[in-house]
């Protein structure tokens, strides 16, 4: 008998005589569909992003107005951004380099869903977010958010997700802190998010 055989035989001596364990609680929080707009809003806000808000028909303004106030004059849109929603400054479209990316540092998504109760943007990748790249790379993002794309919880959000696309969970600027907890912000992605809220 080699080790292992005879350590997993001791195991099982030494359990035999136990109790089969008790059945796990699977009593979750149900899901609860279309989330609160002014609790994602301001748990947003928390995470010191900066949130606009803009009517259907005003979107592109709005990103305008919020590109304006960060004087950013280019920015990187992936395909299938919304042609209405598109600002008027310089736009770059897709494919683009890292090298080109991070000299632009800014770029303008959409989102897949978003989450009330924890400020969560997810991005999928699909039209209008790009490959993560995209997202990751410069230094500022804004991201578009529909109300009706708004989820109450993280499970009815994952509801909504295809598992083998390539997620992207933004709960704020990126940031971490270090051993003394002094917030850095921009370690491993944009040190600055802004969200434009579009109220149906």
């Amino acid at each position: 008998m080699d080790a292992r055989s005879e350590i997993l035989d001791r195991i099982h001596t030494a359990l035999a005589d136990r109790p089969a364990p008790a059945p796990v609680e699977r009593s979750y929080r149900p899901a609860l569909g279309i989330g609160d707009l002014e609790l994602f809003v301001e748990r947003v806000v928390d995470y010191r992003a900066t949130v606009y808000r803009a009517a259907p028909d005003t979107v592109g303004t709005v990103i305008d107005a919020a590109l304006a106030d960060r004087r950013i004059t280019r920015v990187v849109v992936p395909d299938g951004f919304p042609a209405a929603d598109r600002p008027g400054v310089e736009l770059i479209g897709e494919p683009v380099d890292v090298a080109t990316l991070d000299a632009i540092s800014a770029v303008i998504t959409t989102c897949r869903v978003a989450i009330a109760d924890t400020g969560t943007i997810v991005l999928d990748a699909g039209p209008g977010m790009g490959a993560r790249a995209l997202t990751l790379v410069p230094d500022y993002h804004l991201v578009v958010v529909r109300a009706d794309q708004v989820r109450a919880i993280v499970p009815d959000a994952i509801a909504e997700l295809d598992p083998v696309r390539p997620l992207t969970w933004i709960s704020g600027p990126s940031a971490t802190s270090d051993i003394e907890l002094q917030r850095v912000e921009g370690v491993h992605g944009p040190r600055t998010l802004d969200v434009v809220v579009v109220e149906l």
